[in-house]
C-alpha cells in the first residue's frame, strides 16, 4: 500500500496534466490549451518514467541534448532562412527562421552577456523578465508544434456537407501553385465522397489582384477540373482566415432552413454547430490547427484537412502561424509580467 501510494504521488502530475487533456480534447480538440497540456504530460511522464527507470549513464545523453538543442536548432533555422529567401525573395515572413535564430542566440545568451559586463540590478531584474517571458514563448512554440502535427494525424472518415477551400493568394488572375494544392485535396476529397458536397471558395480581392480569389478559384474548378457550377458556393469578401470561415458560415446558415424556434430573437445569431451541418476546411497544413481554431469560435462544426507544403518553406510559415496563434492567447504573457511587477515591488521599496 504504500508503495502504491510513493507511485501514484510520483505519477501524479503526469496523471494531472493526463487527465485535462483528454477532457479538453474530448469536450473540444480545437483549442490551444490542448496543446499546453499534451507537452506538459509529456514532459512529466518522460522525466517520472527516467527517474523509476532510468539508469546513471541515461543522464549523460539527455544533457548532451539539452545543451546541443539551442545550437542545432540556430543553426537548422539559419540555413533554412537562407534557402527561403533564395527560393521566395526577402520579406517578413521569409526572414522569420533567422529572426527565430537571433532570438534563441538572445535567450541564451542573455544572462552571461550581463554578468560579464556587470550589468546594474534593473537590467539584471528586466533580463529575468525577459527570460520567463522567453521561456513561455519556446515552450508554447513547441507545444503547438507538436499538438498541430497530432492533430493533422486525427483521422478523418466523416462525409462533409461542405468543403472550404481558403485562399491563397493570386498570380494574375491564376491561382499559385498553393492554392492550387489546396484545390486538388479539397477536390480529392469532394471525388471521394460520392460528389455531394458543396464546395466553398473562399477569399476577397486584394488591393493587387486582378479579380477576387474565390473568382480565380471558381474559375479553375469549373474550366480546369470541370466542375458542375452549381457545387460552388463563392465567399468573396474576406481578406483573413476568420473572416473566410465567418462569412463562409454566413453562406452556410443561408442555405440552412430557419426553424420556427429562430424565427425570432435568435434568427440573425450564428447558430449552433449542430445547425450547420458538417464541414471540412480545406487549406496548407501548417494552417490547419490555425483554421480550426477559428472555426470553433465562429460556431462551425468543422475538420481542418491539410495539403501539403514544400519541405524550405514550412519552418517559415508555422512560425508565422504561431504568431498569429500567439497573438489570440497572449493573457500568460500578462501574467508572467503581473507577477514580475509583483516580485519587484521588495525591490522598489528599499
Amino acid at each position: 500500500m504504500y508503495q502504491f501510494a510513493q507511485l501514484l504521488l510520483l505519477y501524479s502530475p503526469s496523471i494531472v496534466f493526463g487527465l485535462l487533456f483528454l477532457w479538453d480534447f474530448h469536450k473540444e480538440p480545437r483549442q490551444f490549451r490542448n496543446a499546453i497540456w499534451f507537452l506538459l504530460f509529456a514532459m512529466t511522464l518522460s522525466a517520472v518514467l527516467l527517474l523509476q527507470f532510468g539508469r546513471r549513464w541515461f543522464l549523460l545523453p539527455v544533457v548532451v541534448i539539452v545543451i546541443l538543442a539551442p545550437v542545432v536548432s540556430v543553426v537548422f533555422l539559419v540555413v533554412n532562412g537562407i534557402i527561403v529567401i533564395r527560393h521566395e525573395g526577402a520579406s517578413l515572413s521569409t526572414l522569420l527562421p533567422l529572426l527565430l535564430a537571433l532570438a534563441i542566440i538572445g535567450y541564451v545568451l542573455l544572462f552571461p552577456v550581463l554578468n560579464t559586463f556587470k550589468a546594474p540590478a534593473w537590467a539584471i531584474s528586466l533580463a529575468g523578465l525577459i527570460t520567463l517571458e522567453g521561456t513561455w514563448f519556446f515552450f508554447s512554440f513547441l507545444a503547438l508544434l507538436l499538438y498541430s502535427w497530432l492533430y493533422r494525424k486525427l483521422p478523418r472518415r466523416r462525409r462533409y456537407d461542405y468543403i472550404i477551400i481558403h485562399g491563397a493568394g493570386l498570380k494574375g488572375d491564376q491561382p499559385t501553385p498553393l492554392l492550387r494544392g489546396r484545390l486538388d485535396r479539397a477536390l480529392e476529397l469532394w471525388e471521394r465522397q460520392g460528389r455531394r458536397a458543396m464546395l466553398i471558395v473562399s477569399g476577397g480581392k486584394g488591393p493587387d489582384e486582378a479579380v477576387s480569389e474565390s473568382q480565380a478559384m471558381k474559375q479553375y474548378l469549373v474550366e480546369v477540373r470541370h466542375v458542375p457550377e452549381d457545387k460552388i458556393l463563392q465567399e468573396s469578401r474576406s481578406t483573413t482566415t476568420l473572416e473566410n470561415l465567418r462569412y463562409s458560415k454566413e453562406i452556410i446558415d443561408a442555405r440552412t432552413p430557419l426553424t420556427e424556434e429562430e424565427v425570432g430573437p435568435r434568427r440573425f445569431k450564428w447558430r449552433r454547430e449542430s445547425e450547420t451541418g458538417r464541414v471540412a476546411l480545406v487549406t496548407s497544413d501548417y494552417h490547419v490547427f490555425r483554421a480550426s481554431e477559428y472555426a470553433s469560435r465562429v460556431g462551425l462544426k468543422a475538420d481542418g484537412i491539410g495539403c501539403h507544403t514544400k519541405g524550405y518553406y514550412w519552418p517559415a510559415a508555422f512560425i508565422r502561424e504561431f504568431i498569429a496563434v500567439t497573438r489570440s492567447h497572449l493573457w500568460p504573457y500578462a501574467v508572467i509580467l503581473v507577477l514580475w511587477a509583483i516580485g519587484m515591488i521588495p525591490q522598489l521599496l528599499h
